[in-house]
């Protein structure tokens, strides 16, 4: 029953990925370290393939409605890779108390960006340098907590880097993508994954993701970014409360 109960939360994991630009590993490594029962570290290397694949699969109608921003996404993506890397690494000697903490941690920081109010669309300002030290910055974090990172990375594209928040969602879908698959790399050969766990959440994610990224343009982009940010909200105080209450018993 638990198996099914997790398949379903997959296919939300890829309709946030699509409609959002993040929050599927949000999803994702709670559901397969608390429904699916496996140990944090596998958990977290398993959502970082799971969202790195379906990341690609939701890309795929931005790229077709034109809202991706391909040099921000190279130049960010290619920066926070080589910190996520490192990270990822390091993460490795960490326990996964600590490790959901620091997750949920960034959750709440990233959510409350989301939903402070913006009183205008600011254009892209960002430079090359600046990209980079952001992009450093993001895959430092995120390859830490071994996420894809889209509860950071579109809050940095908005409120940073000046993107409109369709703009962020798409553009955020290929930083994703990147930095997942490099921090799973650092990460996969320290674990144990379990493969029927990971084909059936990242089949139903697919399916999610493909319908996520189709609807997206049509949600009004200010709507879009206070979902976001309650939303991250919402699964910091379940991540949260679980992992401090263990270190008080």
């Amino acid at each position: 029953m638990l198996f099914l109960v997790g398949v379903g939360v997959s296919v939300l994991i890829g309709v946030s990925l699509g409609l959002l630009g993040g929050g599927g590993s949000i999803l994702t490594v709670p559901t397969i370290h608390y429904v699916f029962g496996v140990e944090a570290h596998a958990a977290i290397t398993s959502s970082l393939l799971i969202v790195g694949v379906t990341s690609l699969v939701a890309l795929v109608p931005h790229l077709r409605a034109r809202r991706v921003r391909g040099r921000i996404g190279l130049v960010f993506g290619g920066a926070s890779m080589l910190s996520a890397y490192g990270a990822g690494r390091l993460s490795r000697l960490v326990s996964p108390t600590v490790l959901l903490i620091a997750f949920g941690a960034m959750m709440v920081v990233a959510a409350v960006a989301m939903l402070r109010p913006r009183t205008r669309e600011a254009p892209p300002r960002a430079s090359l340098v600046a990209l980079v030290v952001q992009g450093l910055a993001v895959g430092a974090v995120t390859g830490f907590v071994g996420a894809g990172g889209g509860f950071v990375i579109v809050p940095a594209l908005v409120v940073i880097v000046g993107l409109s928040m369709p703009e962020a969602v798409a553009t955020s879908l290929l930083v994703i993508a990147m930095n997942s698959f490099v921090a799973f790399g650092a990460t996969v050969g320290a674990v144990a994954l379990d493969g029927r766990v990971i084909a059936a959440v990242l089949i139903a994610a697919i399916a999610g993701g493909a319908a996520g990224g189709m609807v997206a343009g049509r949600v009004p982009a200010a709507r879009l970014r206070r979902g976001f940010g309650w939303f991250v909200l919402a699964m910091a105080a379940v991540v949260l409360g679980t992992e401090l209450a263990r270190l008080i018993v």
